[in-house]
C-alpha cells in the first residue's frame, strides 16, 4: 500500500473539523416520519437504492482524481493504528468525498502532499499538459482518426495514454465491475418498488451501467423526466462543472476548427453523484404551481425567435418538479466542496435524451435548503442589510428564487455552447440567475407571487448575493455572483449605505432583464472572446463586496461541510 505525507497539520484539522468550522447538513434519521409511512415494499427498494449510490461514490471518486481511494485506504489503515491525524483528516475527505477540494472561503484543500487538483481530475493522464492534449488531438484528426477523437471527447470516456497517442475508454467498460453491483443493487429495488413508472425507469437505469450504449442512458433520462407521481427519488446525476481540461479546447482556434469541420463536439466529462429520496408531497404541489406559467416565460425570453428551447411556449411544458426529503447524496452531488447544491435541473442540454424528445426534472433538496440557526441568520442581517428592509428578507424566499433558476435551465438556447469552453457553465448559471429574477414581476402580475412575495424575493436575492470572500474562476456558481454583484451596483439595483446593502427594489428587475438579454446573446453566438470578455469585465471583487464580506466572515466561521446520513447508514449494513 502507497504512504502518504498529510498536508494539514493536527492545529488545521482539529479546527476544520471542530462544530464552529464544520457545517452539517442532517439526512433523514431512521426514525423519520417520511420513512416509517413508506409501504414495506418501498423501504426494501429504498435499501437497494442506498448501496447503489455508494457504489457510484466509489466511481466518482476515481474520476475525480486518481489517488483518492488508495490514499482513503492508507487513512483507514492509520486509524487502525490509532493515528488521530488520518481520524481528522478522513473526516475531511468524506466530507469533500476526495483528497482535494474548495473551502467557503475559496482556499485550496489538499489533504496529501504533493497531491494536487489537476485540470483534468482523474479523466485525462496525470502527466498530460493543455498544450500536449492539443498536439496529439490535432495529430490524430490530422491522420484521419476521427472515430478516436469522438471517443477521447466524448463527455463519458475516461482517457488513457495509448503509446504516442489517447484513447477514450467509456466509462461503463472502464468500470465494469461495479456498474454491474449497482445494476444488481438496481434490480433488486426495483422488484419491490409499489410504483409502476418508477419501476420501469429502474429497470432502464439498470439496463443502462451494464452496456456502453449512450442511447441507453438516453432511454433512462427519458423515463425519469417524466417521474412525478412516485413515493421515492433515485437519481445518477451527470454534470460536467469539474473537468477544466476539455474545455481548454475553445482556446485553440486550430484545433477548434478542425473539431467543427469534422463534426466533433468537444464535451467537458461528466462527474457522477447519486441521490437517494423519499418525495415529499406537499413541497412537491407548491413547486407545481409554476408549471403552468412556463411557456409564457418561454415566449418572454430575450430573442426568443432566434433559437429553440426546451420550453416549446406552444405546448405543454416538458418539465416535472418534485420535493424531495433525502436519504443519501453520494459522489459528486453529495461533495461538500465550497457548498452543497440545493437543487438541480437534469439531464443537462448535452445529454442524448433531449434530441429524442425527452424533457427535463427539477429536483429539490429540502434537508440541504433547511436553515438550522436562525439567530445566526439575524445576526448576518444585523450586520449588513438596512434594518429597514429586514421584514423583506425571508429565507424560504431563497428557495422560490431557486425555483426561477431551475427552471430558467430549461429556457434559452438549447444548444450545450461547448464553443464558450470554460466560461460556459459561468454563462449557464448567469443565465438561470437573471432568468429568475427578471420574471418575478411577470410572475406577480400572473398571480404566481404576491407584492410582498416579490420584494421578499427580490431583497433576499441581492443580499444572499454577497460572499465571504472572492472566488476562484473555477468556482461557475460563486463566479456569476460576484458578476451580478457588480452590475447590479454599477446600475443602481443597491447601494452600500452606513456600510450596509440597501437594496432598491424597483430597479432590481429591470437590471436583472438588461443582464439576461447580454447573457442570452452571448449563448446565441457562441463566440468564446466575447464570452470571455463578459465574464472578466464583470468578474471584479470590489471595495464594498469586500466589506461586505469581511463581515460575513466574523459571524459566519464555517470553513468546510460535510452530510450526515443516519438512515442511509442503516440500510447500508442490513
Amino acid at each position: 500500500m502507497r504512504e502518504f505525507e498529510f498536508n494539514l497539520s493536527m492545529e488545521e484539522l482539529e479546527k476544520r473539523t471542530n462544530k464552529d468550522y464544520l457545517m452539517t447538513k442532517k439526512m433523514l434519521k431512521c426514525d423519520a416520519p417520511e420513512y416509517l409511512a413508506l409501504q414495506e415494499g418501498d423501504k426494501e427498494t429504498l435499501k437497494h437504492l442506498v448501496k447503489a449510490a455508494y457504489i457510484l461514490e466509489k466511481i466518482n471518486m476515481q474520476i475525480d482524481c486518481h489517488h483518492n481511494l488508495e490514499f482513503k485506504a492508507f487513512l483507514e489503515k492509520e486509524i487502525e493504528k490509532g493515528n488521530e491525524q488520518a481520524k481528522l483528516t478522513k473526516i475531511l475527505f468524506d466530507a469533500q468525498k476526495g483528497m482535494n477540494a474548495i473551502d467557503t472561503m475559496s482556499n485550496k484543500i489538499n489533504l496529501a502532499k504533493g497531491i494536487k487538483e489537476l485540470p483534468g481530475k482523474g479523466v485525462y493522464p496525470e502527466d498530460l499538459s493543455k498544450e500536449e492534449f492539443h498536439s496529439i488531438l490535432t495529430r490524430m484528426i490530422n491522420e484521419g482518426k476521427i472515430k478516436e477523437v469522438k471517443k477521447i471527447l466524448t463527455q463519458r470516456s475516461v482517457v488513457e495514454r495509448n503509446g504516442d497517442e489517447l484513447v477514450g475508454i467509456d466509462y461503463i467498460d472502464k468500470f465494469k465491475e461495479d456498474f454491474s453491483k449497482m445494476a444488481d443493487e438496481i434490480d433488486k429495488a426495483a422488484q419491490t418498488s409499489t410504483n409502476c413508472d418508477f419501476t420501469e425507469y429502474l429497470k432502464l437505469q439498470s439496463k443502462a451501467l451494464r452496456i456502453a450504449d449512450p442511447m441507453l442512458d438516453a432511454y433512462a433520462d427519458k423515463k425519469w423526466a417524466t417521474l412525478q407521481d412516485t413515493p421515492l427519488e433515485f437519481t445518477i446525476t451527470r454534470e460536467n462543472y469539474e473537468d477544466e481540461m476539455t474545455g481548454t479546447i475553445a482556446e485553440n482556434k486550430e484545433l477548434s476548427e478542425l473539431l467543427e469541420k469534422h463534426g466533433i463536439k468537444a464535451i467537458p466529462k461528466d462527474f457522477l453523484g447519486g441521490r437517494v429520496g423519499i418525495v415529499n408531497k406537499k413541497g412537491t404541489e407548491a413547486l407545481m404551481s409554476i408549471k403552468q406559467y412556463l411557456p409564457t416565460l418561454a415566449k418572454n425570453m430575450p430573442y426568443a425567435d432566434e433559437y429553440e428551447q426546451n420550453i416549446n411556449p406552444n405546448s405543454d411544458a416538458k418539465q416535472t418538479m418534485v420535493d424531495v426529503d433525502l436519504v443519501a447524496v453520494t459522489g459528486d452531488v453529495g461533495a461538500y466542496r465550497g457548498g452543497i447544491t440545493l437543487a438541480e435541473n437534469l439531464p443537462n442540454d448535452d445529454k442524448l435524451s433531449l434530441t429524442i424528445g425527452g424533457g427535463r426534472r427539477n429536483v429539490y433538496h429540502r434537508q440541504i435548503r433547511f436553515i438550522s440557526d436562525m439567530k445566526k441568520l439575524q445576526e448576518r442581517l444585523d450586520a449588513i442589510l438596512d434594518k429597514e428592509q429586514h421584514k423583506f428578507y425571508l429565507d424560504e424566499a431563497d428557495h422560490w428564487f431557486t425555483i426561477g433558476h431551475e427552471n430558467a435551465h430549461s429556457l434559452g438556447p438549447k444548444k450545450a455552447c461547448e464553443t464558450l469552453g470554460k466560461y460556459r457553465n459561468i454563462i449557464e448559471e448567469n443565465k438561470a440567475d437573471m432568468g429568475s429574477l427578471a420574471f418575478v414581476d411577470l410572475l406577480t402580475e400572473l398571480g404566481m407571487y404576491t407584492e410582498e412575495q416579490r420584494k421578499q424575493i427580490i431583497v433576499t436575492t441581492i443580499t444572499d448575493n454577497f460572499l465571504k470572500s472572492k472566488p476562484t474562476l473555477s468556482q461557475a456558481h460563486r463566479v456569476r455572483t460576484v458578476m451580478q454583484n457588480k452590475y447590479f451596483a454599477e446600475r443602481g439595483a443597491y447601494d452600500i449605505i452606513d456600510e450596509k446593502i440597501h437594496v432598491n427594489i424597483d430597479k432590481v428587475v429591470p437590471i436583472a432583464k438588461e443582464m439576461l438579454s447580454e447573457i442570452v446573446r452571448i449563448q446565441i453566438e457562441g463566440d468564446f472572446d466575447k464570452a470571455e470578455k463578459y465574464v472578466l469585465d464583470n468578474f471584479v471583487w470590489t471595495d464594498n463586496m469586500e466589506l461586505i464580506g469581511q463581515k460575513l466572515q466574523k459571524i459566519n466561521k464555517t470553513l468546510n461541510g460535510r452530510t450526515e446520513s443516519e438512515l442511509a447508514e442503516k440500510l447500508l449494513n442490513e
